[in-house]
C-alpha cells in the first residue's frame, strides 16, 4: 500500500522516468523449426531397428503380445498332453520296425536276396527281442532299487523324464513346426534393414517367382524423412509391372499406398528391369501444406517453369508452361481452382505477360486478377460465353498475325518460327506471352446457344471447342498458353481433339478411373496412375503429368504431387505485385488499365482459318448428313470421338464400346463391305496379333454408302 501510494503520489507531481521503451515484435515459438534431438533420433531408431522386438516397439505391439502369451500359457497343458501322445506313438512305431529289422529287410527285398537273408534276419529279429526284453528288467530293476533308497520320489521323477521325453519326440516328428499364434500382432516396415524381407514382399505380390530373386543396385539409404532402395528385377520382369502394381507391393511391405513412392529408373543409369523405391516414414500429405514460394519473390520469368508443389519426397516441383498447356481436373472441392490459380501466379509475376482470364465459376476466387488482366470477366450466362468466343477469335487472328510477322524477321531475331524470350519483351514486336486461363470450361463448352460462322449457325460449345483446339494446337509457338479447368472431365464436355493436345494434365481426387484417363490420358490407370484412388482428406493432391522436364526428371511419366497453399489474401498480395510492375514497366493494358475496348472480330476469316464446314446451299443444307447403317454409323461416331492418330482398331475395342454382340457385329460389318484382318497392335503385355479394322476401309465404306445414298436421291 506504501509503495501504491507513494507511486500515485509521484504520478501527479512529476512524470518517473522508466528509462529506454522497446520495441519488439511477438514470436510464435511454433514456427521456428524444430531441431531433430537425440530422443527423436532414438525414437526414430527403436522404431525401426530390426534388433528391437516387435512387442516393444509400441502400446500396441505390447497388448497383442500379452494377449498372445496369455492364450499360450492357457493352451499349452493340452498342447502338452498331445505332444506325449504323440511321441508314445512315434516310439512305439520305431521300436517295432527296429525290433522286425525292417531296414535290414527292406533292403533284402530291393535287391532281390530275401530268401538268402532269411535266416540272418530271423536270428537279429531273436536278438533284438532279447535285447529288448533285457533293457526293461534292466529299466524294472533299476526303478525298484532307486525306490527303495529314496521311496516315491521316484515314480513322480521317472514319469516326468518320460513325458518330456515323448513330448520332445512327439514334437520332433509328428508335431506341427511353423504353427501360426493364435494372435499375431501388426505388419510393419522392416525391410529398409533386411533385404531378405524386401525379396519376400517382392514374391508374396507376386511380381517375381519364388526362385527368383532380386539384385541390388543401391544399398537403402535415408532420402527425406523415408528410406530409397534400387533394385535389379530377374530377367524378363519389368519395372513398369511393379509402378502398375503399387498396391500390392505396399500390403507385402505393410505401408499405406500413398507412402510407397515406385519409378522405373530411365535414361543411361537404368533399363526396363531396374526399379526405384521409396517409402515414407508416415503419410506425406497428413501435415499442413506449405505457402506457395512466389510471396517471397520480387518478380518471376514467365519463361521459368512455375513453382506448383512438392512430391511425396519433399521435393520442390516446378511446372513448366511457356510452349505448352495445363489441364486441371477435379470433382468439386478438391483444390482446383487453387492448382490453376498457381499456374497464374507466376506469370501475373512477369510484367511481359498479357492475361485474359475467364471465371465461369462466377464467383469471388478470380476477382483480384482484374488488377492485371487484359481482359477479365466473371459469370455463367450465355452472354459471358459469346464474349469468350469473342475473345478467342480475336486470339486466333493475334496468332496468325504473330506468325506473319514472324516470316518477316531475321533469323538472329527469330532463329526458328517459335517465340523466344527476347521477342517476348521487345515492346515493338507486341508478342507478349499471353496466357488464357478459363476456370470451369465445362460451362462454355456445353453451351448451346447457336452462333453465325459464314452463314452457318453452331452451337455456341461446339465453336468454343473448335477454337481453344485450334489455339492448343498453333498457339504455344507464339506464346499463347491455355490453362483450362473443369469439375466435369468427362468424354461429353471436354472433346477428345482438344484432350488430345493439350500437354500438361493435372488430375485431384476424380469419381473413377474413366475421368482420371480423361485428364490424364488413355490407359494411364493400367500403368498406375489413378487419381479416383486418391484420398478424400488429401486435398490439394494430384497426379501431375508434365510436359516438359521437373525436378523429379524428364523421363518421369507422372508424379503425385502436393500444390502449395495459395489462399485469397495471398492472391491478392501477388496481383498488386503484378500491378505494380506493370505500371513500372509501362505494360498495363485493357480490362486492369480501364480500357474495355471490344475485341476485333474478323469471324470470316477465321472461319477458314480453323476449318469450320464451309455453308452450302439451301438444298444442299436440307441435307446435311447422310445417316449410315448400323453398326457402321456408330462405329464412324465411335472413332470420331477417339481421333488419337492410329490407323487401325481392334474388333474387341468396337463391340465393347458399342455394346454389341460379336457374332451379329462381324456378320453386320461384313454385309456392309468392311473386311476385318489381322495386325500386331500394342498391350501392356507386348506385342500380339488381334483382329480388326483399318481406319481408312472403314472411311471409304462410309463414303461408298453415302455416294451411293446421294445417287439414289438424286435419281428419284
Amino acid at each position: 500500500m506504501n509503495a501504491d501510494r507513494e507511486l500515485v503520489n509521484a504520478t501527479t507531481r512529476d512524470v518517473l522516468d522508466v528509462g529506454p521503451v522497446l520495441e519488439g515484435e511477438l514470436v510464435d515459438e511454433s514456427e521456428r523449426p524444430r531441431l531433430v534431438s537425440w530422443r527423436d533420433r532414438f525414437a526414430r531408431w527403436w522404431r525401426y531397428s530390426p534388433r528391437v522386438p516387435m512387442a516393444l516397439k509400441g502400446w500396441t505391439n505390447v497388448r497383442q503380445a500379452v494377449r498372445h502369451a496369455a492364450v499360450w500359457l492357457l493352451v499349452q497343458p493340452w498342447r502338452y498332453a498331445r505332444a506325449v501322445v504323440r511321441g508314445l506313438v512315434v516310439a512305439v512305431r520305431w521300436w517295432r520296425s527296429w525290433v522286425k529289422v525292417g531296414d535290414y529287410r527292406d533292403a533284402a527285398v530291393a535287391s532281390e536276396k530275401l530268401a538268402d537273408k532269411f535266416t540272418e534276419i530271423r536270428e537279429l529279429t531273436i536278438f533284438r527281442w532279447k535285447v529288448t526284453g533285457a533293457v526293461l528288467v534292466a529299466v524294472v530293476c533299476g526303478v525298484l532299487t532307486t525306490y527303495l533308497v529314496y521311496g516315491e520320489q521316484v515314480w513322480w521323477w521317472t514319469g516326468a523324464v518320460a513325458s518330456v521325453s515323448l513330448a520332445v519326440l512327439g514334437r520332433r516328428k509328428d508335431g506341427s513346426p511353423g504353427r501360426k499364434p493364435v494372435l499375431s500382432g501388426p505388419r510393419s516396415l522392416t525391410w529398409t534393414m533386411d533385404p531378405q524381407v524386401l525379396v519376400d514382399a517382392f514374391r508374396d505380390a507376386k511380381l517375381i517367382g519364388k526362385d527368383e530373386t532380386l539384385r541390388l543396385v543401391e544399398r537403402a539409404a535415408r532420402q527425406g524423412d523415408g528410406w530409397a532402395v534400387t533394385v535389379d528385377l530377374p530377367a524378363t520382369r519389368k519395372a513398369a509391372d511393379v509402378v502398375k502394381n503399387r498396391d500390392a507391393l505396399a500390403s507385402a511391405l505393410a505401408v499405406d499406398e500413398v507412402q510407397l513412392i515406385t519409378e522405373r529408373v530411365r535414361g543411361n543409369g537404368g533399363h526396363a528391369g531396374r526399379v526405384a523405391l521409396w517409402v515414407a516414414d508416415a503419410d506425406p500429405y497428413a501435415s499442413a501444406p506449405l505457402r506457395t514460394p512466389l510471396l517471397g519473390v520480387a518478380r518471376w520469368d514467365a519463361w521459368r517453369p512455375v513453382p506448383f508443389g512438392r512430391d511425396a519426397r519433399n521435393r520442390r516441383i516446378d511446372l513448366p508452361l511457356v510452349w505448352t498447356s495445363l489441364l486441371v481436373g477435379a470433382i468439386p472441392r478438391q483444390g482446383k481452382t487453387f492448382a490453376a490459380r498457381l499456374a497464374a501466379a507466376g506469370l501475373i509475376l512477369d510484367p511481359h505477360t498479357r492475361l485474359y482470364v475467364a471465371d465461369f465459376k462466377a464467383g469471388k476466387d478470380w476477382d483480384a486478377v482484374g488488377l492485371v488482366a487484359h481482359r477479365f470477366m466473371s459469370g455463367d450466362e450465355p452472354a459471358h460465353v459469346l464474349a469468350l468466343i469473342d475473345w478467342l477469335v480475336e486470339l486466333v487472328g493475334e496468332v496468325q498475325g504473330r506468325y506473319r510477322r514472324m516470316r518477316e524477321l531475321d533469323d538472329l531475331t527469330c532463329p526458328e518460327s517459335k517465340i523466344t524470350p527476347a521477342m517476348a519483351r521487345d515492346l515493338s514486336l507486341d508478342m507478349p506471352i499471353t496466357p488464357i486461363v478459363i476456370d470451369e470450361v465445362q460451362v462454355p463448352l456445353e453451351e448451346r446457344t447457336p452462333v453465325a460462322v459464314q452463314g452457318k449457325r453452331l452451337p455456341a460449345g461446339e465453336y468454343v471447342g473448335e477454337l481453344l483446339t485450334w489455339l492448343a494446337k498453333k498457339g504455344p509457338a507464339a506464346g499463347v498458353v491455355l490453362v483450362l479447368a473443369t469439375q466435369r472431365p468427362d468424354s461429353k464436355t471436354i472433346p477428345s481433339g482438344l484432350r488430345a493436345v493439350l500437354g500438361s494434365r493435372f488430375a485431384l481426387r476424380v469419381m473413377d478411373w474413366r475421368d482420371s484417363n480423361i485428364v490424364l490420358g488413355e490407359q494411364m490407370n493400367t500403368r498406375g496412375y489413378d487419381s479416383s484412388r486418391l484420398l478424400p482428406s488429401h486435398k490439394g493432391v494430384g497426379i501431375l503429368r508434365p510436359d516438359g522436364e521437373t525436378d523429379a526428371g524428364a523421363d518421369v511419366l507422372a508424379m503425385t504431387v502436393r500444390t502449395y497453399y495459395m489462399p485469397n489474401e495471398d492472391w491478392r498480395v501477388i496481383c498488386r505485385q503484378g500491378r505494380a510492375l506493370r505500371e513500372q514497366e509501362g505494360t498495363l493494358t485493357g480490362h486492369a488499365a480501364g480500357q474495355n475496348t471490344p475485341p476485333v472480330i474478323e469471324r470470316a476469316d477465321l472461319a477458314l482459318a480453323i476449318g469450320t464446314p464451309q455453308p452450302r446451299h439451301e438444298e444442299e443444307a436440307a441435307d446435311d448428313r447422310i445417316e449410315l447403317p448400323e453398326p457402321l454409323g456408330s462405329v464412324i461416331n465411335y472413332l470420331d470421338d477417339h481421333d488419337d492418330g492410329r490407323t487401325f482398331v481392334t474388333s474387341a475395342e468396337l463391340i465393347d464400346a458399342l455394346g454389341a454382340d460379336a457374332t451379329w457385329f462381324g456378320r453386320q460389318m461384313s454385309e456392309l463391305g468392311c473386311r476385318s484382318t489381322r495386325e500386331r497392335v500394342e498391350t501392356d503385355g507386348g506385342t500380339r496379333q488381334a483382329r480388326g479394322y483399318r481406319l481408312v476401309d472403314l472411311r471409304a465404306a462410309a463414303d461408298r454408302i453415302a455416294e451411293d445414298d446421294d445417287g439414289g436421291a438424286d435419281r428419284l
